[in-house]
């Protein structure tokens, strides 16, 4: 079913519509909270709805040509392990990427550390949580996991479907490492299970715990949580520990999902 859709038009209807509607909103001279609803709305469902629909009335297919809930909870632990262990890895490479700029560049720093304004009506802060733990991972996964994925395996490879889409989906979310690990491990229980429920869970726990922690704003775990440039330094060596622990458990994971895959678009296929 994905690999029929073209990845460009998503692309450019994604980036069409994030430039209409920033003109029309910027003519208008909305308020900040409308335009970044507006400017959601856009990107996570008016684009996605007119792609997607186009392509599933053309092929007479339902999202449930893709989605399935056979084999779902066998998959639970798995998933809520790996969710645990990415948080841990991002947790401490934020640490690491701090640690690194601090010596050359510590505006950055600043800059990383600084609390950003947090929605204050019920509504909106309805709407935000509602788009970072559920809207957001479904379209995510849909263009990520599906289009992007099955296109790029077509052109490449299984790895290099793998590789390109999870790099898109880091830079998109301006985590390179992180998210980077996090798409190929989205992109294996996809391609393992050919059930794109599966990452989409994966990343609705993910999210739903980014969410939790943004709002409530957490300090645990105390040795980890870096909120000052003294705590880059202070917080070394449990932030060392869990970053070497976690990225051994991560690649260990990456390794246990991709045995026995197929390493080509025909095996795939076949």
């Amino acid at each position: 079913m994905f690999e029929q859709m073209k990845a460009r038009y998503l692309i450019l209807y994604s980036v069409l519509g994030m430039i209409l509607s920033l003109v029309f909103l910027l003519a208008l001279d909305v308020s900040d909270t409308i335009f970044d609803v507006v400017s959601q709305l856009v990107l996570y469902v008016v684009v996605p709805g007119i792609y997607f629909g186009y392509y599933f009335r053309k092929h007479n297919a339902s999202v449930w040509n893709v989605l399935s809930l056979d084999g779902i909870r066998k998959w639970l632990p798995a998933l809520f392990a790996l969710v645990a262990v990415s948080i841990a890895f991002s947790i401490s490479m934020f640490w690491f990427q701090l640690f690194m700029l601090a010596p050359i560049a510590p505006w950055v720093v600043d800059f990383m550390l600084e609390e950003f304004p947090m929605p204050n009506t019920p509504g909106y802060i309805a709407f935000t949580i509602f788009t970072i733990a559920i809207l957001a991972p479904v379209v995510e996964e849909f263009m990520f996991r599906g289009v992007l994925l099955k296109r790029m395996i077509g052109k490449t490879s299984m790895w290099g479907g793998i590789l390109i889409s999870s790099l898109l989906f880091g830079v998109l979310h301006l985590d390179i490492v992180g998210a980077f690990l996090f798409g190929v491990v989205a992109s294996l229980l996809y391609l393992r299970t050919n059930n794109l429920l599966v990452p989409i869970l994966l990343h609705i726990i993910n999210n739903s715990l980014a969410a939790a922690a943004l709002f409530l704003a957490p300090t645990w775990p105390e040795s980890l949580a870096i909120f000052s440039l003294a705590d880059i330094y202070a917080k070394a060596a449990p932030n060392a520990v869990v970053l070497g622990i976690s990225a051994v458990l991560l690649i260990g994971a990456i390794f246990w999902l991709a045995r026995g895959l197929p390493k080509s678009h025909k095996e795939i296929h076949q």
